[in-house]
């Protein structure tokens, strides 16, 4: 009996609603298309390349009738994804089980219930990743004139 109570304890453990990250976001009231260059362009300038532009506002509206919904969740939305060697060894030889953690994203998005435009990216733990932190919160602040 004892095997099946603690497969039970286990499996109810990994039913457990994960705790939401927290998010770093600036608001602008630039264009989408503004904010999009602007970030390419401070990506680009920090010696970095985008390795993958995820399109999800565009998903999101393409197959929302086909999951039965009638929400438009953002007007446009999009996140970009990279990785810098120098961060990334740093992170990595701290703890490299910060693998975990790469590639690095920022998000681009616009809301049909707000005007503007929003950049953020997700927020990380305290310790060796604030270094990554600090080069997302640099980039999105350079991609909108805040830097």
């Amino acid at each position: 009996m004892k095997p099946f109570l603690c497969m039970t304890a286990a499996l109810a453990c990994l039913a457990l609603p994960a705790t939401a990250q927290e998010l770093v976001t600036y608001e602008t009231d630039q264009s989408f298309d503004d904010v999009v260059f602007g970030l390419e362009s401070a990506i680009l300038d920090a010696g970095l390349v985008i390795d993958h532009t995820s399109h999800v506002g565009e998903m999101l509206e393409r197959t929302r009738a086909d999951v039965g919904s009638d929400v438009v969740l953002f007007d446009q939305a999009d996140v970009f994804s990279f990785c810098s060697a120098v961060v990334s060894r740093q992170v990595m030889e701290a703890d490299p089980m910060n693998i975990a953690y790469c590639p690095y994203d920022i998000f681009v998005m616009t809301r049909p219930d707000t005007e503007g435009t929003t950049i953020g990216f997700r927020s990380y733990p305290e310790g060796p990743m604030q270094a990554v932190q600090e080069m997302l919160d640099g980039i999105a602040r350079s991609a909108i004139g805040e830097d």
